[in-house]
């Protein structure tokens, strides 16, 4: 990954990034099949994520037409990474698997490990060749939303497409790597003014507030609405907050702690 890293800060051009050899096998954090029920008859609050969490190298899955390789320079963890690697409230195996029936390019998810992690920004390194808005070299940052832009039933809500998955959580090849698996339909531009980690850390707990409390799919909050918020001082939680403020709402925020709602 080192001539990856080389090429990302020397400002490579297109055709240098085309031509750069995508490594066989990554180093990637990863939750393992044969452990998924390593937590039986132990409670929740005494899992403990390290324990189940791995880093070490998984293989290069093929690139799917649809696809982008994106060398990640951040990511974030979300609470769906915690759910991942305690295996509630079910294995995201399970999810895989079925995914796996889906076609032949979805069987590459169906492994004896997942790469988790719903969240990141990175360059482009190759593209497949269906993909046409995204080239070599450009810098992203990756939404979680992972559907499948033939099924009709996406086409005005995504979220309620019938085959709608969370990427890194119901997917395989997440963004806790050094390499992701990206279909082109998650890329944004990635926000010149924001560092690699501000920008990895948006997307997924943003765009659930936001859709939630403002989207035209959500609740649509009109000034002076009264928001009840849930675990404030979380990542869907916060953005949430500051939805309800900046759109002229009144948020009623709850929270676990005294020290957490000093934070607010």
């Amino acid at each position: 990954m080192q001539h990856i890293l080389d090429a990302i800060q020397s400002n490579a051009s297109a055709d240098d990034f085309a031509n750069l050899t995508v490594p066989s096998s990554y180093r990637a954090v990863h939750v393992l099949k044969d452990e998924q029920d390593m937590w039986k008859g132990v409670a929740s609050k005494d899992k403990d994520p390290r324990q189940s969490l791995h880093v070490g190298d998984v293989p290069t899955p093929e690139l799917a037409p649809d696809e982008v390789y994106l060398a990640v320079m951040a990511s974030s963890i979300n609470f769906n990474t915690v759910w991942s690697s305690i295996f509630e409230p079910v294995s995201t195996f399970g999810p895989m698997a079925r995914l796996a029936r889906e076609s032949q390019w979805a069987q590459r998810h169906d492994q004896p490990y997942q790469v988790v992690g719903s969240d990141a920004a990175g360059v482009v390194v190759q593209v497949g060749t269906a993909v046409r808005n995204w080239k070599p070299g450009d810098r992203v940052t990756v939404h979680c939303n992972h559907v499948d832009d033939q099924d009709q039933s996406a086409h005005d809500d995504s979220m309620m497409a019938a085959n709608q998955r969370i990427w890194g959580y119901e997917t395989n090849f997440g963004g806790l790597a050094d390499l992701a698996v990206v279909k082109a339909n998650q890329l944004m531009p990635k926000p010149a003014h924001l560092t690699w980690e501000e920008a990895a850390v948006n997307a997924l707990c943003n765009s659930t507030s936001y859709r939630m409390l403002v989207g035209r799919n959500g609740a649509r909050m009109k000034q002076g609405d009264v928001v009840l918020i849930w675990g404030a001082t979380g990542g869907i939680g916060a953005y949430a907050t500051q939805y309800v403020l900046n759109g002229g709402g009144i948020p009623v925020c709850v929270v676990s702690s005294a020290d957490k709602a000093d934070i607010l």
